[in-house]
């Protein structure tokens, strides 16, 4: 890890001065250092020819959000079982979405949504799991898959593959839905060093890769060389050094260029950025924070453009069983969907305006949906046999509706789909899935899931 002090001091939001520091070699890699991994990647050259230039921004909704006051309303079953919130038309002909979803549903028409999607597991900790791992039997999540297949940086900006973006979450159960959906990201079998990096931890999203340091100095290479004393060289006299040399500066190019300035919201358009902003929206359900969804889906497009791959955008609440102390159904999706339609249509918006559509697929999901029936606290109850999923972009076959469920949303009627098919969809659309089935280094459980689905053949 390169560590670089300046000796002054910053102050953070909180007042809080520390001392200026640069982190520029782990990036989230355990122990592997960004000049190795360079040195690697050159000589294994393959995995970047089998990759497609594509993203995957995955909004991830735990709790368990609705099916039916999302994406399939139901106004035509009976009172206790249809949308809360009503519906409202789309841009698709004859779909409508649930009553909250005001500016996504004239988006519609650049949506696939999916309403047979479904598992069996009602369990949270597990229905995480199973959904961030598309099912497969590694035990780690797909975007840690997606790293080890693809590599854990961008071979050219340096900028980590797998990301979890989430906010600084101060109410208690909130924070839980944070840690869990974290846990079902992890790396498992593969490894640690193909888990997401989590920008900042606790903290706000760039915080651990702000700058210190002036930028004189960091354009300043002999001073930056300087301030690197902290780093302990072990090479041997045969041309090492050279090719350490090379490698360590090329890192620090990357790292002091679109890799570290992808997490500085403030290098962003002010005009784009108010149009992110959810700020003036509150959640939380025991303690109350500005919602900062926007800001993490400005930071997950930033990231994309930046070469990432696999962005997980946590966003946690969607448990609404009614009662005192949990959302019910109707206010739940007036506050929690508040910041989701407003951030999520900003996204959309933005990628097909900065010519990104066809290379950014997003997903947006969570752990399983809720009980067809509205319960007597006017929530909903866990339900797996039906489940929320919505794909957006990434160049292809929007407009469309994927699926039916039964009259009263109680299971898939038609064209179920799987964690299996999610899985493949994700791998179909990233990689040249024929040629990495020739890899010959797959951990076996990778080389199982490459077989174990089929992508979902109406999206392709």
């Amino acid at each position: 890890m390169f560590e670089v002090q300046t000796g002054e001091g910053w102050g953070d939001c909180s007042g809080v001065s520390r001392r200026s520091f640069l982190q520029a070699g782990t990036l989230g890699l355990g122990g592997l250092t960004l000049p190795t991994l360079l040195r690697l990647r050159a000589a294994s050259p393959q995995l970047n020819e089998i990759a497609r230039d594509k993203s995957i921004v995955m909004l991830f909704l735990t709790g368990g959000p609705s099916q039916i006051e999302t994406f399939d309303p139901k106004m035509g079953a009976p009172a206790e079982f249809r949308s809360v919130t009503g519906e409202i038309p789309t841009s698709i002909p004859g779909v409508t979405f649930g009553g909250t979803l005001t500016r996504m549903a004239p988006l519609a028409d650049r949506m696939a949504i999916i309403r047979s999607f479904a598992h069996d597991n009602p369990d949270h900790d597990r229905a995480v799991h199973l959904v961030a791992r598309g099912g497969n039997e590694s035990e780690a999540g797909m975007g840690a898959i997606v790293s080890r297949l693809r590599g854990t940086n961008h071979p050219e900006m340096g900028t980590p593959t797998n990301v979890y973006v989430a906010g600084q979450e101060i109410d208690r159960q909130f924070n839980k839905e944070r840690l869990r959906l974290l846990l079902g990201l992890t790396a498992g079998e593969l490894g640690s060093v193909y888990a997401p990096f989590e920008p900042g931890g606790n903290g706000p999203a760039n915080e651990n890769l702000k700058l210190g340091i002036s930028v004189d100095r960091v354009r300043d290479r002999r001073k930056l060389r300087a301030s690197l004393d902290r780093l302990q060289r072990s090479v041997d006299r045969s041309g090492t050094m050279e090719s350490l040399d090379r490698y360590e500066s090329q890192a620090m190019e990357m790292l002091l260029g679109k890799a570290a300035s992808a997490f500085d919201l403030s290098q962003e358009d002010p005009r784009t950025v108010e149009r992110y902003d959810t700020s003036h929206m509150r959640t939380g359900l025991s303690k109350y924070r500005d919602s900062s969804l926007g800001e993490q889906m400005l930071l997950a497009r930033r990231l994309c453009e930046a070469g990432a791959t696999f962005v997980t955008v946590h966003n946690p609440g969607w448990d609404m069983h009614g009662g005192p102390t949990q959302y019910a159904m109707k206010k739940g999706m007036t506050e929690l969907f508040a910041p989701v339609d407003h951030s999520v249509s900003a996204f959309l918006e933005d990628i097909e305006q900065r010519g990104l559509s066809d290379k950014v697929l997003f997903i947006l999901t969570g752990e399983f949906g809720r009980t067809p029936k509205v319960n007597q606290r006017g929530g909903r109850d866990h339900w797996a046999n039906l489940c929320t999923l919505m794909f957006a972009g990434g160049g292809l076959r929007m407009g469309q509706v994927i699926g039916q469920s039964t009259e009263k949303a109680e299971r898939p009627a038609a064209r179920p789909i799987s964690l299996e098919n999610l899985f493949a969809t994700v791998l179909h659309f990233l990689f040249d899935v024929s040629e990495l089935r020739l890899l010959t280094n797959l951990p076996r459980s990778v080389a199982r899931a490459l077989d174990k689905g089929e992508p979902i053949h109406e999206l392709f």
